[in-house]
């Protein structure tokens, strides 16, 4: 790592990360010594009401929210692709709302285009932040480990910063993601055996004392632990926020793997109901791959988790089995009046072709969501008339 930034230049770099579990802070470090996550000490709270809309640039993306961020303070370390301001669109797309198909009623729905960013998922959202917050600090080389999207923006964005990456993956990871890698000058690292099998080899590389970073050679930019990626991932509710004049959606149906998104979204717009900007947080709701749906087991029991006693491998971007920040996912459902349920393959394959056929073009693993919107719907948990919001999170271009 080199020196740091001059001190004039020293901004939010400077923000100390604080442990919700011990209350540790630290100037940088991955994880607590007490072993829990870390967050931002004092991440910014916009004041006064809220702006006009009309006062965005589009053009700015995400970092039109700089004052919400607690990264990338000063322009000149952001390390941006123009991502952000995905459209929000109607999913149905008709003016009469009817099926797209004789087997399945309307989404009744608002679409949030996540796939359509740089690298084509909403990964991009944590990973501009994260390579600003690399920045920032002064890192020159940063490793991640990834089941494939989360990899390839982070590899892509540390090409954008000039900083060498290099992402250990799962020996299956899809060729279609390892070649967005490969082609940003990363160095994909394959691991065999379980997705906390490619975590711990990540870990390993940064060295004996891979916790504090002023001595090893390497950055870990994690989405699961880097509070700089949450930061990243809020602006989603801020975008939903600002599409929809300030006025928060009923629900918000995302994926449900590590939370990154999910929990970016409970940040984003807890931090605007503080501020006044949003009269309350959405009921959120996670949809996890059956047979690796760990928070749906902690809130439901195992036959909830594993309805059908098979795996959901069309949906492998969310196959994590210990989430990092399991115990905020819990919360954020609990405070938030929300659930957690796991979604089929038959289910997801099903609601992929009904996505494809009204022409989202999206990867598999994103079809969950609306598919558990669809299950919500018919429980009678989201009412017809509920205005929900459903993230789209990775383009079908990726396999």
């Amino acid at each position: 790592m080199r020196d740091a930034d001059p001190p004039e230049r020293r901004t939010s770099a400077s923000r100390r990360l604080r442990c919700p579990e011990c209350g540790g802070t630290y100037r940088d470090r991955w994880r607590c010594r007490c072993g829990a996550p870390l967050d931002f000490a004092d991440p910014p709270t916009p004041e006064g009401a809220a702006p006009d809309p009309a006062s965005f640039d589009a053009r700015d993306g995400l970092w039109a929210f700089d004052d919400l961020l607690a990264v990338g303070d000063d322009p000149r370390d952001r390390v941006t692709l123009g991502e952000g301001m995905s459209p929000l669109v109607d999913a149905d797309g008709r003016r009469d709302g009817a099926a797209r198909d004789n087997d399945a009623p309307p989404w009744n729905a608002s679409f949030k285009l996540e796939y359509v960013f740089p690298t084509g998922s909403f990964k991009d959202r944590g990973a501009t932040a994260t390579l600003t917050r690399a920045r920032e600090l002064g890192v020159e080389r940063v490793v991640e480990d990834s089941s494939g999207n989360a990899g390839a923006a982070i590899a892509t964005y540390a090409a954008r910063a000039g900083i060498a990456a290099e992402i250990y993956v799962p020996a299956d990871a899809k060729e279609s993601k390892l070649r967005a890698i490969r082609r940003a000058g990363a160095d994909p690292v394959r691991i065999e055996g379980s997705r906390g099998d490619v975590t711990d080899a990540c870990v390993a590389a940064l060295g004996a004392d891979a916790e504090d970073p002023s001595r090893t050679d390497a950055w870990y930019a994690s989405h699961a632990w880097n509070p700089a990626f949450f930061e990243g991932t809020a602006t989603v509710a801020y975008e939903i926020a600002l599409q929809r004049g300030f006025e928060a959606p009923d629900a918000v149906v995302t994926p449900l793997g590590h939370g990154t998104l999910f929990l970016g979204a409970y940040r984003g717009f807890r931090r605007l109901e503080r501020a006044g900007w949003i009269d309350s947080v959405p009921r959120l709701y996670g949809a996890q791959a059956a047979g690796v749906a760990p928070i749906v087991r902690a809130l439901h029991g195992p036959e909830a988790a594993d309805p059908t006693g098979a795996v959901n491998d069309a949906a492998d971007g969310i196959q994590i089995a210990e989430p990092v920040r399991d115990r905020e996912i819990r919360e954020a459902i609990d405070a938030t009046g929300g659930d957690a349920l796991a979604v089929t393959e038959a289910a997801a394959t099903r609601e992929l072709d009904r996505l494809h056929a009204a022409g989202f073009d999206t990867e598999p693993t994103c079809a969950v969501a609306p598919a558990a919107l669809r299950t919500l719907r018919e429980r009678g948990e989201v009412a017809p008339d509920e205005d929900v919001v459903v993230p789209l999170t990775g383009s079908g271009l990726k396999g």
